[in-house]
């Protein structure tokens, strides 16, 4: 290992398996794990639970911050909580799927998840996989690792309807996930504050034609170059 615990960004859009591909890379490279998107679907399911109209940036912000939001950083067993209820399966619901874009594009949420975010990093004694949308370019510009993942809006599509219709009955149909997606992405894309994008020293990897494995495994390897620079002397 470096001198340093280390950080390594992943960012991207929903269905490239930022998620499995974190998860997996924590786990075996014996670091903490971060899923900030949680984060902010925590946040957005205090706000519908307590009435606040996630479409009205002003009422958004002067209540956010609120919800104690605690993330557990465990890769094999990620949680968390909103003042102490806990909220895994709450915050997957289409409901806070489709609120989330408005509520996470208010800047005084975003300053509040940022903070929140850059402290669980910065205390994670074996390093830390930091997963999301922004955390290259803004909530940790000087990662020693950023990753960009990419796939096609029709794998994205499949992937993501897959992981829905595990959760049970209900889950929109594919062409529905699809339309979802590319929603998000030009809301996520396009709002003023932290929008998604490519850090320009991120590595870039479209996962489109790649399984799981592979992704886990390109990755990995970037995380060890890097490691291995930074021992050089």
């Amino acid at each position: 290992m470096s001198a340093h615990p280390v950080i390594v960004a992943i960012d991207g859009p929903s269905g490239t398996g930022k998620s499995s591909t974190s998860k997996a890379v924590a786990a075996r490279l014996g670091m903490g794990y971060l899923d900030t998107g949680a984060q902010y679907r925590a946040i957005t399911w205090w706000m519908l639970s307590n009435g606040v109209d996630v479409n009205d940036p002003a009422a958004v912000a002067a209540v956010s911050g609120k919800p104690d939001i605690v993330s557990g950083t465990d890769p094999l067993a990620p949680t968390i909580t909103v003042d102490g209820t806990d909220v895994a399966g709450p915050i997957r619901t289409p409901e806070v799927t489709g609120a989330v874009s408005a509520v996470s594009a208010v800047p005084a949420v975003r300053t509040r998840i940022t903070e929140l975010q850059r402290t669980i990093a910065a205390d994670a004694p074996g390093g830390i996989v930091v997963e999301g949308r922004d955390i290259g370019t803004t909530v940790l510009p000087d990662a020693d690792v950023k990753i960009f993942l990419t796939a096609a809006p029709e794998a994205r599509a499949a992937r993501r309807s897959g992981e829905l219709k595990a959760t049970g009955p209900g889950a929109p149909d594919l062409a529905a996930t699809r339309e979802a997606l590319i929603k998000r992405d030009a809301a996520d894309s396009g709002r003023k504050t932290s929008p998604l994008a490519k850090a320009g020293d991120a590595t870039e990897m479209d996962t489109t034609e790649l399984t799981l494995e592979q992704v886990i495994s390109c990755v990995i390897s970037v995380i060890e170059d890097a490691e291995r620079k930074q021992r050089l002397p």
